[in-house]
């Protein structure tokens, strides 16, 4: 991986977070707005990412491969993690609920709206679907495992599958059976969607940018015990442990670069939202996916570095 490329492209984001910073300082989201950026980003931009990633790859055996190995790795990994948090919360004198509530911070990465757009900046379009199922693996682990956790009976309903059913996941099952059976859409249609995939990064980096004043004005009250630790162990521990794993086995380097980019992504943006629908701590939730959103811009390079000197 170019560390060169990389460095660029963070240094990019926190300029474009920046951005979006002063704009949310002058003129603060409201709820309906709020929910238009993310409609945007979450129906148009990401599926357009996936499927110009699609119609520019050949698919063949080799990536077929690819794909579903990433998909396994990316399910395992997020699962290892959520254990890694859990297991250090136990370490703080917590009620169990919370703990769950910190495994689940530790774990779970923002690898659509930063770690998609980001892979497609890296590695192309290759990457870019590489990244797409990853994050699918992702949203398999938080809408089953994480909901889990999150209730207080524990119990796994497939109501909640309902969720894994949206517009990127679609644009997943129908690029890929578009070229499984060999269908190309026309030049005009691709240029459409490479031209709507470039939204998709700067949006999700404004977004998150105009969030921050909005959050940081309800000065909330949260111990730095409880910030640090999902901090510490989503921005290290959990890169690192992966990057030590992947250097055990012999995989193929695009899943190795793509993995690692992923992991090294900060708290999920879903995670206040999930913590509200299921009455968990929700101001912990939004605090942490803030604070780990900009150390991310830190850490990501760091750990990056990090790991493709373990890896070699």
């Amino acid at each position: 991986m170019e560390f060169q490329t990389l460095q660029q492209s963070v240094l990019i984001m926190a300029v474009i977070i920046g951005i979006g910073s002063l704009i949310g300082y002058r003129q603060p989201l409201t709820a309906d707005s709020r929910q238009l950026v993310i409609t945007i980003i979450i129906n148009v931009a990401m599926p357009c990412i996936i499927l110009d990633g699609i119609f520019q790859t050949q698919i063949d055996n080799q990536l077929l491969v690819q794909i579903f190995a990433i998909f396994v790795i990316s399910i395992v990994l997020n699962c290892l993690g959520i254990l890694l948090g859990w297991a250090g919360a136990r370490t703080l004198p917590l009620p169990a609920k919370k703990r769950r509530e910190i495994a689940i911070l530790s774990g779970l990465g923002n690898t659509g709206f930063i770690g998609l757009p980001l892979c497609a900046a890296l590695f192309g379009p290759k990457g870019a679907l590489l990244a797409a199922i990853f994050d699918a693996g992702v949203d398999v682990v938080l809408w089953t495992v994480g909901v889990m956790m999150l209730q207080e009976k524990g119990s796994f309903s497939l109501k909640g599958l309902k969720t894994l059913i949206n517009i990127p996941m679609i644009a997943i099952v129908f690029g890929l059976g578009s070229a499984l059976i060999g269908f190309a859409p026309p030049e005009p249609v691709k240029h459409l969607f490479g031209t709507l995939a470039k939204l998709a990064s700067p949006l999700a980096m404004m977004y998150i940018g105009m969030l921050l004043p909005l959050f940081l004005r309800s000065k909330p009250q949260v111990s730095l015990p409880l910030l640090g630790m999902p901090l510490a162990f989503k921005l290290f521990v959990f890169p690192l442990l992966t990057a030590l794993l992947l250097s055990v086995f012999s995989l193929d380097s695009d899943i190795v670069s793509v993995t690692l980019v992923q992991v090294a992504m900060p708290t999920l943006t879903l995670a206040s939202i999930l913590f509200g629908r299921y009455k968990a701590d929700e101001e912990m939730g939004a605090m942490t996916t803030v604070f780990s959103t900009l150390l991310a811009l830190l850490t990501i390079p760091a750990v990056v570095l990090m790991s493709n000197w373990l890896l070699h």
